[in-house]
């Protein structure tokens, strides 16, 4: 290599580094509260090669890059989101009468309507099985449409939301909460920011506390026992957990593994990973697939979520894992599904 050549790259490597450098100090002191800021870096994005319960659309490993940025410590908890729902009166999608047109675009043609009295808001919640389940496969046996579930009201209409101010707010569609996200000038994570994120300064560990999967329960909230019949609460909690029970990874965030999954920005494609390898694309900053596919759901247009749930169980998906990625539809809420936020300096300067 010439001298000059030489003198340019390493001008530039200088300028590079003093450019990240003067951004990470800069973010330290206007970091929001309630977020952390996360250095740019590059990793492997994808399942580990020792992780033996890894699903294919997790495959295979590409290195990502990303530029720095601040995220919630914690999920967004019942109080605020109260706060945005007091501010703007905003009503969720789980609170709204149901609009059969709507809905019947995503089920197959055909599909015969159902009662009025059905097609009530409400939400889906979580039921235990009174015995054992020989078809994982089969969502039906432990969830229930509960007309009146909502984020208030998560077990329907007599439950509520008192001494539960700092749980994760659930029953969030993907819509309520890019509402919140535009109030709170904040977005969604891309899901390499929430991988990178996750991840800490382990570098190619199956979870974010290491390789151990005994110290599942020391770090995470999901169900330990048989799924969906009995829960042993080894972790000490049987469903959703204040946040902040578990200990943070190395960046000082909580509740990346277990409790509530957790909404990205991508759209879930199971053939992205394998797309992006084979173009051999320089992947710096990553905002997903162009279009979502899921051959399993193919009626539906879904979005990625992170982290695993309470409702985690090795025999069953075990996505408490860095790794792991699911799809769900970007209109649906559920009992155990929730979302934090990101921000760039650009966002709050």
């Amino acid at each position: 290599m010439k001298k000059q050549h030489l003198f340019v790259l390493l001008l530039t490597i200088t300028l590079v580094f003093s450019s990240c450098e003067n951004s990470d100090k800069k973010a330290q002191n206007i970091t929001p509260e309630g977020m952390v800021w996360i250095p740019g870096g590059t990793f492997l994005q994808g399942a580990v090669p020792q992780d033996k319960t890894a699903m294919m659309h997790e495959k295979p490993q590409h290195k990502v890059t990303v530029d720095g940025f601040f995220i919630d410590i914690t999920e967004v908890t019942n109080t605020q989101f109260k706060k945005f729902v007091d501010a703007t009166n905003y009503i969720t999608v789980a609170e709204r009468k149901v609009d059969w047109n709507e809905l019947k675009k995503q089920l197959p043609t055909g599909t015969t309507k159902p009662h009025d009295s059905i097609l009530q808001p409400g939400s889906l919640v979580f039921k235990k099985t009174k015995s054992s389940v020989p078809n994982l496969y089969d969502f039906s046996q432990w969830w229930k449409w509960e007309i009146g579930a909502n984020w208030k009201h998560p077990h329907g209409v007599n439950s509520s939301i008192k001494k539960k101010e700092n749980y994760p707010v659930v029953h969030i569609t993907y819509e309520d909460a890019l509402a919140y996200c535009k109030w709170a000038n904040r977005r969604l994570p891309t899901e390499a920011e929430w991988e990178f994120a996750a991840r800490g300064n382990q570098k190619n560990t199956t979870y974010f506390w290491g390789n151990d999967e005994n110290s599942l329960s020391k770090n995470a909230n999901s169900w330990e026992g048989e799924f969906p019949v009995t829960n042993t609460k080894n972790d000490g909690f049987e469903g959703l957990a204040p946040v902040k029970s578990f200990p943070a990874n190395e960046f000082g965030l909580h509740d990346m593994a277990g409790n509530v999954w957790e909404f990205t920005s991508d759209w879930f494609n199971v053939n992205y990973y394998k797309e992006l390898l084979d173009s051999k694309t320089l992947t710096i900053n990553p905002n997903g697939a162009k279009a979502a596919y899921n051959p399993s759901n193919s009626y539906l247009k879904e979005k990625i979520m992170k982290g695993g749930s309470f409702l985690c169980n090795a025999s069953y998906c075990a996505s408490y894992r860095i790794s792991s990625r699911m799809g769900t539809s970007t209109d649906s809420s559920l009992e155990h599904v929730g979302f934090r936020t990101v921000a760039t300096l650009e966002m709050i300067q």
